[in-house]
């Protein structure tokens, strides 16, 4: 009886109303009460063994109790550099629901991790990065909190929401899919009878699972067959790649990574940091992580000597795939195919228009130091001087022996680089007036579209399902019976909330409606 009574207890805590646990316009305080004088040591042996073991303590957040935590310390290099300092401020895994599976924090988030902004003496990168990503991807939440353990205050913490069945089920409807986190082992060895991989790649090993242990690590129970699948369709039938990944996805994580120079990530030496996840439909979804190096903070691309930083504000859009790059087939298939090298061109053109082009990442960037400047100049635990803090939104710092470029230092000269590109100044397809006509067995989709020479809908019956694909024609449908009016239409099954976009393909560009689809679409009600 007691048991359940604690149960019920948990869970009725869970589901208490508190304050965003992501407001990113408000610094609030985590409180973390660990039953061990020595917690510190603890965590460290824990991290050292190189396990997921944690220890029990109690969160307090915005006036509620939450007991039963599991904590443990994260990270490699932002763990392993600072420890080895003999530096304090060390990153955190934080679980509330490690022991009781219905227990969550604010915002029904089961676990977060608090990073300690290694390699960022501007404190924005890694959440600066998610809020952009966030408009047009599946990404985590992030913000700042204030860190107190034992009464001891350790600093200001980037906050980030962790990967989990909880942010599955809110962005894909299901939580029980394969999750594969990609990130190598460091420490493993090559297996001799394994063909050569590198890293988490996504490079076709075989079908032998343990070929690929020491290169992702599995979050669910099950999964490597997927991933195996995942590998073999990419690399040897590319032509079938939608039957099992959600290219659009993709093509975001692609052109968000290029244009912000996160070379730590797919797109650069290490080959790491991003999830994989498989849908209820079998369709898997890139998810974006770990970015306190975006904007310039990693300088190698996978192609030689680390990038000056005139090469990495000139980077070319095509890194990788015009090296045809067979260590990175997830760009080089995908951008062999021509719609999905336009597809990729148009998203470019979207982030820039949406933050760089008219400066909004620096005046957003702005916002945020100076929401957070009090806390960070208060923190005696951080990782670099104060004065560093302001310095290097703007200009390179320089922290013992790297040099950590400007964050509008690289971004200013990067956005007249892309601007210039051949591909973005061509005037791409211009789609108009999407809209559908509700009939009593189908529906209508119609749009006025000039510029192309091809034009798809995509659409779905169903939230979270993969867009299907239906040629749109120009049929006359307004005054002209031979056609070439401009005024493109397709004829699907009529049911209430159909979601769609609409591609035009050009020459050597495309367009799209919404210009974030397929993040976000067109609904018919």
């Amino acid at each position: 009886m007691n048991r359940i009574l604690l149960l019920l207890l948990f869970f009725i805590s869970s589901t208490l109303s508190a304050q965003s646990l992501y407001d990113v316009d408000q610094i609030r305080e985590i409180q973390v009460e660990i039953p061990f004088d020595n917690w510190d040591d603890m965590l460290d042996s824990l991290k050292q063994l190189g396990n997921d073991e944690r220890i029990i303590g109690k969160v307090k957040y915005e006036g509620e109790t939450y007991d039963s935590i599991g904590i443990r310390y994260k990270g490699n290099s932002s763990y392993y550099n600072v420890r080895n300092q003999a530096l304090s401020k060390l990153p955190f895994n934080i679980k509330a629901d490690h022991i009781f599976k219905k227990q969550h924090f604010a915002d029904d988030v089961g676990s977060f991790k608090l990073s300690n902004v290694f390699r960022d003496p501007s404190f924005l990168r890694e959440v600066l990065s998610y809020e952009i990503a966030g408009n047009y991807m599946p990404t985590p939440r992030a913000n700042y909190v204030r860190l107190v353990v034992n009464d001891q205050y350790l600093g200001l913490y980037n906050n980030s929401e962790s990967v989990d069945k909880d942010f599955l089920k809110k962005h894909f409807g299901w939580r029980k899919g394969t999750l594969v986190k990609c990130d190598p082992n460091w420490n493993a060895a090559d297996l001799r009878d394994c063909p050569k991989g590198d890293k988490a790649s996504l490079m076709y090993l075989g079908s032998d699972s343990t070929c690929y242990y020491g290169l992702y690590e599995m979050k669910s129970d099950h999964g490597w067959a997927d991933l195996i699948e995942l590998t073999r369709v990419l690399n040897k039938t590319p032509e079938k790649i939608e039957s099992v990944l959600n290219v659009d996805q993709v093509l975001w994580m692609h052109a968000f990574n290029i244009i912000l120079i996160n070379l730590d990530s797919y797109t650069g030496r290490l080959c790491h940091n991003y999830y994989l996840y498989q849908d209820s439909f079998n369709i898997f979804h890139p998810i974006l992580w770990d970015m306190n190096l975006s904007f310039g903070g990693f300088r190698y691309d996978g192609l030689g000597t680390p990038l000056s930083d005139e090469k990495m504000q000139k980077l070319s859009l095509f890194t990788h795939y015009k090296q045809q790059n067979k260590k990175r087939p997830l760009i080089t298939a995908l951008l062999k195919d021509k719609l999905y090298r336009k597809i990729y061109i148009a998203h470019v053109r979207t982030i820039l228009n949406d933050f760089f082009t008219n400066g909004k990442y620096l005046e957003r960037g702005k916002e945020i130091q100076d929401l957070i400047a009090e806390h960070v100049e208060q923190d005696s635990n951080k990782l670099y001087p104060y004065p560093t803090f302001r310095e290097n939104l703007n200009t390179s710092v320089t922290i013992g022996k790297t040099r950590i470029i400007g964050i509008s230092e690289l971004m200013q000269e990067r956005t007249t680089y892309l601007s210039e590109h051949p591909l973005l100044k061509r005037e791409a397809p211009v789609i108009e007036a999407p809209k559908y006509i509700g009939e009593t067995e189908k529906n209508i989709v119609t749009a006025k579209v000039s510029g192309a020479e091809t034009v798809y809908l995509k659409y779905r019956f169903e939230p979270h399902a993969p867009f299907q694909t239906l040629l749109m024609r120009d049929d006359g449908m307004e005054g002209d019976p031979m056609g070439n009016d401009g005024l493109y239409s397709a004829s699907i099954k009529a049911k209430s909330g159909t979601q769609y976009y609409i591609i035009a393909e050009g020459d050597k560009s495309a367009s799209l409606s919404p210009e974030r689809a397929s993040f976000e679409f067109h609904t018919i009600e």
